[in-house]
């Protein structure tokens, strides 16, 4: 298991949109492990595979990370089967837009069908923390960050922001 570098914004890998996973197999659990120590290793709760420069179909989450417990999750080729027309607003932020924090509306409870690292269909429905979460990661999937949805003027801030710490990083 690996701890990988996380892509920031405005990497233009970040705009890919990932390629479905044909099967999964021990490549893909190996990928999986890696996302998850890289995931750990930011303190992070949720990580898709283009945000380590891998443009496949795959994100992890771990929501008990926040209480200090472990309980990954696997999700490999994703997609929404129902969205709620009720919305959510949710502060939104993102390994890969470091130290930016805004507020972003979804649907706020959503069916999803994924595969788990063992390539097990299965269906979850998910409302709070799980379904925001979910939505952020398959997002980054098709090529979204979560400052995409933010006005013109607050998203050029935010990529600003990101640039300037990084900046600092490297003289540093």
């Amino acid at each position: 298991m690996s701890i990988l570098p996380i892509l920031t914004a405005p990497d233009p890998r970040l705009k890919a949109v990932s390629e479905p996973v044909s099967r999964v197999d021990d490549e893909i659990r190996k990928l999986v492990d890696d996302m998850l120590d890289s995931m750990y290793a930011e303190e992070g709760i949720g990580l898709a595979a283009i945000q380590i420069g891998v443009p496949k179909r795959v994100l992890v989450m771990d929501l008990a990370q926040k209480e200090g417990r472990r309980a990954p999750q696997a999700f490999i080729n994703p997609r929404i089967l129902w969205a709620s027309d009720e919305t959510t607003v949710v502060q939104e932020g993102c390994l890969s837009v470091p130290d930016i924090w805004e507020d972003v509306e979804r649907p706020a409870r959503i069916t999803a069908e994924f595969l788990d690292r063992d390539g097990v269909l299965k269906t979850v429905d998910a409302d709070g923390l799980l379904s925001t979460c979910l939505q952020h990661e398959m997002d980054h999937l098709n090529g979204v960050l979560f400052i995409d949805y933010l006005s013109k003027l607050k998203r050029s801030m935010a990529l600003r922001k990101v640039q300037k710490a990084r900046r600092l990083e490297a003289v540093s």
